[in-house]
């Protein structure tokens, strides 16, 4: 009886984790970060000068990107309009720095829904006062869920950098947020 009971229990646990639905893949979707695809909302020419402009995003999502003092950031809006700054001027370099031109979204399905989870950027900073056109170029790894979205991965230039970036905007949602400053 014993061997009835536990042939069962093993059919029933394999059926069961056949039909277990698999985890949805996550992907990337591209969007500028300049040109036709950004909007200026302030800007000025005064002093050291100063941007702020908004490029749509996806699934509800914009990125407003923000410059002063020759040094760029971003922040992420999410679809009720929150505003959740990232500080890269703080998180990643003081230096002078720009923004590549795109931003990487991870995105996963969720119904017929993509919906973001993360988000990568490229952020070139220059560090060293007495070669001020050389730039160290990083990819910056953000978190995005449904109540907040911050850096949680920084990367020096390396071999094999935008794979470890994906790799760890997938894991992104677990970890903390970077500490500012």
């Amino acid at each position: 009886m014993y061997k009835i009971i536990s042939s069962l229990s093993s059919v029933l646990l394999l059926s069961l984790s056949c039909n277990a639905p698999a985890a949805t893949p996550i992907t990337s979707v591209y969007t500028a970060l300049d040109g036709a695809n950004c909007k200026t909302l302030e800007s000025s020419e005064e002093g050291g000068g100063w941007y702020k402009g908004r490029c749509k995003g996806l699934s509800g999502y914009d990125l407003l990107i923000m410059e002063g003092d020759l040094r760029q950031t971003i922040s992420v809006v999410d679809s009720k309009k929150t505003e959740h700054p990232l500080e890269l001027w703080n998180t990643v370099s003081s230096g002078f720095s720009s923004l590549g031109s795109k931003a990487e979204w991870r995105i996963q399905k969720q119904g017929s829904k993509s919906v973001p989870i993360a988000l990568i950027v490229r952020f070139n900073a220059s560090e060293d006062p007495e070669r001020p056109e050389k730039n160290t170029s990083y990819l910056v790894v953000s978190k995005i869920t449904a109540t907040t979205s911050c850096v949680t991965d920084v990367i020096k230039p390396q071999a094999n950098a935008n794979e470890l970036a994906r790799k760890l905007a997938d894991q992104a949602a677990k970890k903390a947020c970077k500490l500012v400053g």
